[in-house]
């Protein structure tokens, strides 16, 4: 069985890490560079990092913030936010990022998602799908959450992964900030509907719903902020929980 991966996510506004509920009420969570050498060194698989404004004031990725950072780490780095054309990620991968992540973009123009996989592989590609709950079906939205699109997420992920998306960054908006638990229902549907690797993200707030995101939303990999930001939970007690009901992680060298 493949090991399930724990990756903290760094949402950054004006060069720190914030954290709200929805996106709203937006609170500093800390460093970034700080941050990210921390959660290296406690073990995380992988970490995100997500410049949440960028696309809403129509400016470029923080690139100097990025290689800052991606010194630091020594694990896949993800960087997502404002990427709008192959000459913007080409920019983030050469300024130390691992995988690249899109999502209104992807939403504008789907063939970027092809366009990308052919020029950088399918494996440094990212899809994030911001989805809320409209009238009893899953949508898509933007701009955390509060732009409605109309799109149906569940087709449009089976789109974004035939068309060379090497995983996908499920973000129930609903969820977000809340720690009431992942959307294990919405994670399942788009889990089992397409071929690619499905990251949850997205309301963690115990360490049963780690276990419940992998278990029960079949969930390769679950992302956090808020409960490893401030000191809720561990990366450690994350992966111990997962381990104690027998899923497969990574454990840090001794």
């Amino acid at each position: 069985m493949l090991t399930r991966r724990v990756i903290p996510c760094l949402d950054i506004e004006g060069g720190r890490v914030v954290k709200g509920v929805n996106f709203l009420g937006l609170r500093d969570a800390g460093d970034p560079v700080e941050l990210a050498s921390r959660y290296d060194a406690e073990g995380a698989d992988e970490l995100t990092f997500l410049d949440i404004r960028a696309s809403d004031q129509g400016r470029d990725i923080l690139l100097d913030l990025v290689e800052r950072v991606s010194r630091r780490l020594f694990i896949p780095f993800t960087v997502g936010g404002g990427l709008r054309s192959i000459d913007d990620m080409r920019a983030v991968l050469l300024a130390g990022a691992d995988k690249v992540s899109i999502g209104t973009a992807a939403l504008r123009d789907p063939d970027l998602v092809a366009r990308a996989a052919n020029q950088f592989g399918s494996q440094a590609i990212v899809v994030s799908l911001d989805v809320r709950r409209v009238d009893g079906r899953f949508e898509l939205t933007t701009h955390g959450g509060r732009q409605a699109t109309g799109v149906e997420a569940l087709g449009f992920a089976s789109k974004v992964a035939a068309l060379g998306a090497g995983e996908l960054l499920l973000n129930d908006m609903d969820a977000d900030g809340t720690q009431a638990g992942f959307g294990c229902e919405l994670l399942r549907l788009v889990a089992d509907a397409v071929p690619v690797p499905v990251i949850a993200s997205g309301g963690a707030g115990t360490l049963q719903d780690f276990v419940d995101a992998a278990v029960q939303g079949h969930a390769a990999a679950v992302l956090a902020a808020s409960v490893f930001h401030f000191g809720t939970l561990t990366i450690h007690q994350v992966k111990a929980a997962l381990r104690a009901a027998g899923i497969p992680v990574r454990l840090p060298p001794c």
